[in-house]
């Protein structure tokens, strides 16, 4: 790493990282075509994460340090042309990377704003590369696809984006249970980085299925098949990324250039004086199988662990609920943790379990609510029942009482009645 750093300083000139690439703002960059014509591009939106909440994670905060030794950490070499088209073509690999202008800008983008955004990811690298190489291998898929997630999620395994898409592929709702990621109240497997990898591998084996080409790939992955197809269509048939590029949603249109960006600059941070940010391995995990609803803080006070360790070893619970009543259900731990979890099985579950997880299966509806609507209704429906006469001349407070099948002292209670006084003509209530 030094040796490389060293060589990249002696042969090239030097910029400040402060006088490059400052015309883009935040979230889209223009490049300009041969005629002089300038096109606005859309960042993916993992392109304008904020670097302190990627740093704000548990594996950041636990297991990644900046390298202080780092020389030069804030300069950026300049190259020609010549130089990144020459990288470009000896990264190793089956996906075709291209060099030209748009691409250009999002290398600059990821060497020169990005650049410390870009340290974090080499260092999270460590976590996440292997889990995606093994999907991709066992798909017999280019490893190069393992570096969509840099694009598509910064590495952030608990990302979302603004129309919903979660997890460090970024799965759509309907995509991810489509490829048999389980989602729920209580369940979130677009969160899980195993999962969710396997499941992208196949959607990507897919996708290639019906395109035959890897940029047409990479583009289907972001907007849809959908829209690949009506571009194609737009285009007179042509299936050429590069070539349907203009009848492309907006944000697809840089979508293989960042790819292609992250590829390189995964590659070549070195010529780049981007260090990556030191990394502790995690200690090793292993799972257990709960047969029970578990609260991950019956676990963590009984276990003596933290209960952010646990959220991270186990992201695809959403509310720190593992519902293993539902189905068998996997709870990740370290190794070291599993022998003590087995032991106070028992204890675990037992701690405050009426109040973590507290669902009544059953309720008794109360008798004075139930006694107080009888009471309610009855009243209702006798003044529902009142029935009211007109007096006529001459009658009389028995003969009226003998006719509606009553008594007289029942009309002068309903009526306010005193005596036998009545006046032709008035209501009376005889119900």
């Amino acid at each position: 790493m030094k040796r490389n750093l060293r060589s990249a300083a002696m042969a090239c000139l030097l910029l400040p990282l402060s006088l490059y690439a400052q015309t883009d703002i935040d979230n889209e960059i223009t490049v300009t075509d041969n005629d002089g014509n300038e096109e606005t591009i859309e960042l993916p939106e993992a392109m304008t994460h904020d670097l302190d909440s990627l740093m704000n994670l548990y594996l950041s905060k636990k297991y990644l340090t900046e390298d202080e030794d780092c020389q030069m950490k804030d300069v950026n070499p300049y190259f020609g042309k010549e130089v990144y088209v020459d990288r470009l073509s000896r990264i190793p690999g089956i996906i075709e990377m291209p060099y030209n202008e748009v691409v250009q800008k999002f290398i600059d983008r990821y060497s020169g704003r990005l650049r410390h955004s870009v340290s974090y990811m080499l260092g999270a690298s460590n976590f996440y590369m292997p889990i995606f190489e093994q999907a991709l291998e066992t798909y017999q898929l280019p490893l190069e696809l393992k570096y969509l997630p840099v694009i598509e999620s910064a590495l952030n395994p608990t990302a979302v984006s603004r129309v919903g898409a979660t997890g460090l592929w970024q799965f759509m709702l309907t995509t991810g249970k489509m490829y048999g990621l389980n989602v729920n109240t209580l369940v979130d497997e677009r969160r899980d980085p195993i999962k969710s990898s396997y499941a992208a591998a196949r959607y990507l084996k897919d996708l290639y299925k019906v395109f035959g080409d890897w940029n047409l790939v990479i583009a289907a992955y972001n907007c849809g098949p959908e829209n690949i197809n009506k571009a194609i269509k737009r285009s007179n048939g042509e299936k050429d990324y590069w070539k349907i590029y203009p009848y492309l949603p907006k944000e697809t249109r840089g979508y293989v250039p960042a790819f292609i960006a992250a590829n390189y600059i995964m590659t070549y941070y070195c010529e780049h004086n981007i260090c990556p940010m030191n990394t502790t391995l995690p200690e090793k995990t292993d799972t257990v199988m709960v047969g029970r609803n578990l609260h991950m803080e019956q676990v963590a006070a009984v276990c003596g662990l933290e209960m952010e360790q646990l959220r991270t070893l186990n992201p695809a619970y959403r509310h720190d609920v593992i519902p293993g009543a539902t189905e068998l259900a996997c709870l990740r731990l370290p190794q070291a943790e599993i022998g003590r979890f087995l032991e106070n099985e028992d204890s675990i579950y037992l701690y405050k379990t009426d109040s973590l997880l507290a669902r009544r299966a059953t309720v008794a509806v109360s008798e004075t609510a139930y006694n107080v609507g009888k009471s309610t209704k009855r009243t209702r429906s006798s003044r529902s029942r009142g029935r009211t006469v007109t007096i006529r001349k001459g009658q009389t407070l028995s003969e009226i009482a003998r006719q509606n099948g009553t008594t007289v002292s029942k009309l002068r209670r309903l009526n306010g009645i005193k005596g036998n006084n009545i006046r032709a003509g008035k209501k009376l209530r005889v119900r």
